[in-house]
């Protein structure tokens, strides 16, 4: 089955928000769900249409904003249809950088065939994106689970905190931890954490770096947020043994 990707336009000219429209409506698996041609409108309507992808000007004319600032704010996939693409480089490539997203742009004048042909390719990314952001784990009650790794805020090998042998204990952003069966630290990779995203604090600890709220050199702790149990997050401190404080001050700045 293959999955619908849902579009929002933002382009402040009405004939080429028309022919976005029309090119885009030409691509199998895609629904618009949001058109606009200025900010205002767009996040006015930006939290019942769901979208997933964006497609966007960068330059909006009159707009107390740019179409650069509106992707920076909503961080999901952008695709930039914009005459001054070569202006942002800069800023595109830090957004893809630093949001950890799919971006890509072709830059007007272009033709029908070479924007279907563009977006196609752009889809492509962004599916293969999505598929590694799933990960499969074993838990207590249940086996190959579909987790979001977002969704995951640490693992715990502390004893105290309930972990035995090689089971773990899983913490999450938005449901209650769970007991991880026969998993091991040192092949997370294989089940797609990747080190790059997890950080090593301390032997018994991988943080999820986007969770880590600071770093406090005083308690020498990460300061994180994971969830309550009451539907609410909660903000906790992990410490960080002497063998990976220096790498973690690094990392964190």
């Amino acid at each position: 089955m293959h999955h619908t990707h849902r579009i929002a336009i933002l382009e402040d000219n009405s004939k080429q928000l028309d022919k976005l429209e029309a090119y885009l409506n030409q691509i199998p698996n895609v629904q618009i769900v949001l058109k606009s041609r200025d900010s205002d409108h767009f996040f006015q309507e930006f939290p019942n249409a769901h979208p997933d992808i964006l497609v966007a000007d960068l330059d909006l004319g009159n707009d107390s904003m740019t179409g650069m600032e509106v992707a920076q704010e909503v961080r999901m996939p952008v695709f930039f249809a914009s005459v001054n693409t070569a202006d942002y480089i800069e800023d595109i490539e830090n957004l893809k950088r630093e949001a950890e997203i799919c971006v890509d742009h072709i830059t007007k004048p272009f033709k029908e065939e070479q924007f279907v042909k563009s977006f196609k390719r752009f889809l492509q990314e962004v599916s293969l994106f999505a598929k590694l952001q799933y990960v499969y784990l074993d838990f207590n009650k249940s086996k190959r689970n579909e987790i979001l790794l977002d969704n995951i805020v640490y693992l715990c090998a502390d004893k105290q905190a309930g972990s035995e042998s090689n089971n773990k204990q899983i913490y999450f952003i938005d449901r209650k931890p769970e007991n991880l069966i026969d998993f091991s630290f040192s092949k997370m990779e294989e089940k797609g954490l990747l080190k790059s995203q997890f950080l090593t604090i301390h032997k018994s600890f991988r943080v999820n770096r986007k969770y880590i709220q600071c770093y406090h050199k005083k308690t020498e702790t990460v300061e994180i947020t994971v969830y309550d149990g009451q539907g609410k997050t909660k903000k906790l401190h992990l410490p960080v043994s002497e063998n990976y404080q220096s790498v973690i001050k690094k990392e964190l700045g």
